[in-house]
């Protein structure tokens, strides 16, 4: 899967959780809590649609990897190479 793949992947994510974020302005080095106002249900949520949809664990210690676009983007990029 391409990065490009991968931020779109996210994106679709996001909204499919949360249908009234605004996410065509994200900057993709900042935090998507701050910039979509998620809290960490909605967090956990993200998380969870990565395993159904791909059957990929996320450990709760490399949460914060998944702050933002950029870094979710970084640290699923080599678990989802194959895909």
């Amino acid at each position: 899967m391409t990065r490009d793949a991968i931020k779109d992947v996210i994106i679709e994510i996001v909204q499919d959780i949360d249908e009234d974020a605004e996410t065509v302005n994200l900057d993709a080095d900042e935090p998507l809590r701050d910039q979509l106002d998620l809290d960490s249900m909605d967090f956990l949520d993200i998380v969870m649609e990565l395993r159904k949809r791909y059957k990929l664990q996320v450990p709760e210690e490399d949460y914060p990897e998944l702050a933002s676009l950029n870094s979710c983007v970084n640290y699923l990029e080599p678990k989802l190479k194959d895909l």
